[in-house]
């Protein structure tokens, strides 16, 4: 038991600075997706016509 304490609380030491670094340079955002814009192709595939102006299906 004694020999497991040593290796749980490196444990804890290291999530909790990959946490706080994690928290400080915001990494989690620069993989967020960016909202699709609706080409003609990809209206189609959503079932809106892309002939006509407003967009309706």
């Amino acid at each position: 038991m004694s020999d497991l304490a040593p290796v749980l609380f490196s444990l804890v030491v290291i999530l909790l600075l990959v946490f706080l670094i994690s928290r400080r340079f915001n990494i989690s955002s620069r993989y967020e997706r960016k909202p699709k814009v609706h080409t003609p192709w990809s209206a189609l595939d959503k079932g809106i016509d892309p002939s006509k102006d407003g967009g309706e299906k």
